[in-house]
């Protein structure tokens, strides 16, 4: 491996490489990202389905009793 990194020109080891390397960075923070918001998103989609579900019972007990 270190024959192959001394044989590539510099402006490639320089220039190239770290390009290479932020793009393949951001892709992966890029992922995390997006599955930290899916999981965000999927618990508020969670909450309100329960509160929704909490009014319903609470009006359909109103609605008992009454």
């Amino acid at each position: 491996m270190a024959e192959i990194w001394k044989s590539l020109p510099g402006w490639v080891r320089n220039i190239v490489v770290p390009i290479i390397l932020l793009v393949i960075a951001f892709n992966i923070i890029g992922a995390i990202f997006s599955v930290v918001s899916a999981l965000v998103w999927f618990g508020v989609k969670i909450l309100v389905v329960v509160g929704i579900a909490a009014a319903v019972v609470v009006l359909v007990k109103k609605a008992a009793k009454g």
